[in-house]
């Protein structure tokens, strides 16, 4: 600021009117430049997520009903909130109008030209969600998925880049104020999460963690985990109560360090995150689950994986989303989640729970009942209350 004070001295004789224009003259560059910091640090937080409960919407699947179907299917079913994993156009089209907001997803095979070229970045923000707006609600961009925590160094630096790039193209495209970038984590990219409060992310993740938590504190965006109870009961289901995992009842688990009582792995899940974003020194950045569900079938090894607790789960998680209520370690940051998934996907490799996450069947009917509407009636009305009545016969 002095050195702007000196050009403007320079610029005019030493007389008395005009060293006044030169006072009047920075006066206002300096007003000029606290208003658009005023400006900046008073722009509202992009709100990706309206409410609490959200799905995942994912097609690896030959046998789906068409997005216009998807979208009657959860109108009737009050979700407002929807991810993809792509920006596929013919999904984007059908949404238009609907007044349900959705995310898009950059696929991890771009990342490296996204990083490394940022007109590449600006494209696709052109291509993939201007033409859309506003009459598809496209709130959010996720920059690849489960990037981080799996040993390839290269795609990590890749995201760190493709974050800055698409944010960048967001901002020059004025889109700033309504679409919110983030990327979604998996909990690979803890070092440990038990107890809660140990949490800390890994010392291989931090050099490309730190950064990208940075934009995001920056830019105002929340943290993305993807948290399974189910992935950590069948691991470990000799040690791992299932009411606990499931949010049954049970004596639940005690954090010493920070004298907190959880009932439910979920929220210990997602205190774990609040942990390592505090040890990272972000102890003020909101965290929101991208992915949670519980599998109806899996294969011999996976136990657990059944309709039974699948209905539980889903039913019990979408119970406690409804309270609109905070975590032990968080109590005033209402819980948020994505359930994965709307549908089971029949083409998804891996294991026979892969396939078998949805909420719904491939014709569009419920796959058990926790209080949707399926687009048609389903031979598999399964619901808690007959379940109790089944388990009166065995």
């Amino acid at each position: 600021m002095v050195f702007l004070l000196q050009m403007e001295f320079s610029v005019f004789p030493l007389n008395f009117s005009n060293i006044a224009m030169a006072f009047i003259s920075y006066r206002f560059f300096a007003a000029l430049l606290l208003g658009c910091f005023v400006a900046v640090i008073s722009s509202p937080t992009v709100q990706g997520f309206t409410g609490t409960y959200g799905i995942n919407y994912g097609r690896v699947a030959d046998n789906l009903p068409p997005p216009e179907s998807v979208v009657t299917l959860l109108k009737a079913a009050k979700i407002k909130n929807v991810r993809i994993y792509d920006a596929e156009p013919t999904v984007l089209r059908a949404f238009s109008k609907s007044g349900i907001e959705i995310s898009v997803c950059v696929p991890n095979e771009r990342l490296k030209d996204m990083s490394a070229y940022e007109n590449l970045a600006v494209d696709w923000v052109k291509e993939n969600v201007q033409p859309y707006l506003p009459d598809t609600h496209i709130r959010g961009i996720s920059v690849g998925n489960e990037i981080l925590g799996h040993g390839d160094e290269e795609l990590s630096e890749a995201l760190v880049g493709a974050v800055r790039n698409i944010y960048t193209a967001v901002n020059m495209l004025h889109l700033a104020n309504l679409i919110q970038v983030s990327t979604p984590h998996s909990e690979g990219v803890f070092a440990n999460s038990f107890p809660p409060s140990s949490c800390v992310f890994k010392e291989d993740v931090m050099p490309y963690m730190k950064p990208l938590l940075q934009i995001f504190s920056d830019i105002g965006s929340p943290f993305y985990i993807n948290a399974y109870p189910f992935l950590a009961y069948i691991t470990d289901p000799d040690h791992i109560d299932i009411n606990y995992a499931l949010f049954q009842k049970n004596p639940g688990i005690y954090d010493a360090k920070t004298n907190l009582h959880y009932t439910n792995m979920f929220d210990a899940q997602v205190d774990a995150a609040y942990a390592a974003l505090e040890a990272a020194g972000f102890p003020k950045m909101e965290v929101i689950v991208s992915e949670t569900g519980w599998a109806s079938k899996g294969d011999p090894n996976e136990v657990g994986a059944t309709l039974k607790n699948a209905l539980t789960y889903n039913r019990n998680l979408r119970k406690r989303l409804t309270k609109k209520k905070g975590t032990p370690m968080r109590p005033s940051i209402v819980a948020k989640a994505y359930v994965f998934a709307l549908f089971n996907e029949n083409l998804k490799p891996g294991p026979t729970s892969e396939r078998n996450f949805g909420l719904f069947k491939a014709d569009g009917s419920i796959s058990y009942n926790i209080g949707f509407t399926g687009l048609r009636p389903s031979s598999a009305g399964l619901s808690i209350n007959n379940l109790k009545i089944a388990d009166m016969f065995r």
